[in-house]
């Protein structure tokens, strides 16, 4: 009688562990599924997700600034990119070389290259990074007057927006700060630069 008691009384907690175990093999997997599903893009070729475009940007006045640089990018998810670009920039500029006591206008062709980092945090709205090197004419600071060129690095962070249009690219506006910009070598005139381009 009392086995039989224990029996009546345990068959009904069986019965919910078991709902309970179903229930939890079932849920679990679709949820995951779902979150996998939402920002992958693994179904994707390797073509269709990689993105081509570039910046433009044009300055004149007593600096001439010409950049022309264009990118690679691969998107790794829906919301996280990284790509490659090259860079070309026309440079006319004027130092003052305090030991000759002197101006010197500098003249130059600038080349070189960058990797970028960029995840979209909300809507059209990205945080962007990215490192370049450029290889720049700077003046040399032993009174000479003369210049010489150097390797210049550049680790810019920043923000911006992405604006579609096209099929599948877009327009971008992008404003960083460059934290290794040097005031002497560097061949931007701030620290802070605007970035606008386009992919395709």
């Amino acid at each position: 009688m009392q086995k039989f008691i224990l029996t009546i009384l345990f068959i009904p907690f069986l019965i919910v562990l078991t709902q309970a175990q179903v229930y939890y093999e079932e849920e679990v997997p679709e949820t995951k599924t779902e979150e996998v599903n939402e920002n992958s893009l693994s179904h994707l070729s390797f073509a269709e997700r990689s993105y081509f475009g570039g910046n433009l940007a044009l300055s004149f006045g007593t600096n001439t600034f010409i950049d022309v640089s264009p990118l690679w990018g691969y998107m790794i998810d829906r919301n996280l990119s990284m790509g490659l670009g090259a860079t070309y920039i026309y440079l006319s500029r004027e130092y003052y070389d305090f030991f000759s006591n002197r101006t010197i206008d500098v003249k130059s062709s600038l080349y070189g290259g960058r990797t970028f980092l960029r995840y979209r945090v909300f809507d059209q709205y990205y945080f962007h990074t990215e490192f370049e090197s450029i290889n720049n004419e700077v003046p040399r600071l032993d009174g000479s007057g003369t210049t010489q060129r150097e390797w210049i690095p550049g680790l810019f962070i920043g923000a911006g927006i992405f604006q579609p249009a096209f099929k599948r690219g877009g327009v971008s506006l992008f404003v960083m700060y460059n934290l290794l910009h040097d005031e002497l070598k560097s061949p931007y005139g701030s620290a802070w630069v605007i970035r606008a381009g386009f992919t395709l």
